[in-house]
């Protein structure tokens, strides 16, 4: 049976993919775990791989298509447009994704500021500052970032694991 992409609410994967599962259908929701930081302890937290996407294998009639449409936190199963036909993932690509879950590797999300954006320094003489960043180069994982300081601008070269996107 061919898998399909379910696009959910925001936050609501956990809740699609229960309601799912209690109406007898093959749901796979990926998750990564992640630091979360406390006030006062860090503590590790399961968080979906792709916020806001889930997988579903069925072959899909019209009855089948309702379950899904009508299940609890989903918005509607990705296809090429609005209203088209749902498009299959292919099988490759959930095998991979599963592999990849099995193995528990320890993932991260990256999104690192493009030039223009503001960021934040996380890590060195100058964290918690804020600026902008001037230049990236995702390659070298270098970014500088321009800080405003007393109306003069001072750029910095930092790495990739030192910044984050405001």
């Amino acid at each position: 049976m061919p898998w399909y992409a379910v696009h959910t609410k925001s936050r609501h994967e956990y809740k699609a993919h229960k309601g799912l599962t209690q109406k007898n259908l093959i749901s796979f929701l990926p998750e990564m775990e992640v630091w979360s930081k406390r006030k006062d302890r860090k503590k590790k937290i399961s968080l979906p791989l792709f916020p806001g996407y889930l997988f579903v294998e069925a072959s899909l009639d019209n009855e089948t298509k309702l379950a899904i449409l009508k299940t609890p936190g989903v918005v509607r199963i990705l296809g090429k447009k609005e209203n088209a036909e749902p498009i299959p993932v292919p099988n490759e690509k959930i095998t991979a994704i599963q592999r990849i879950m099995d193995k528990k590797v320890e993932m991260f999300s990256m999104q690192y500021p493009k030039a223009g954006e503001p960021a934040r320094i996380l890590d060195g003489p100058f964290a918690g500052i804020e600026g902008t960043v001037v230049t990236s180069d995702l390659e070298k994982e270098l970014f500088v970032i321009s800080i405003e300081v007393m109306q003069r601008s001072v750029a910095i070269k930092l790495e990739g694991f030192q910044i984050s996107k405001i």
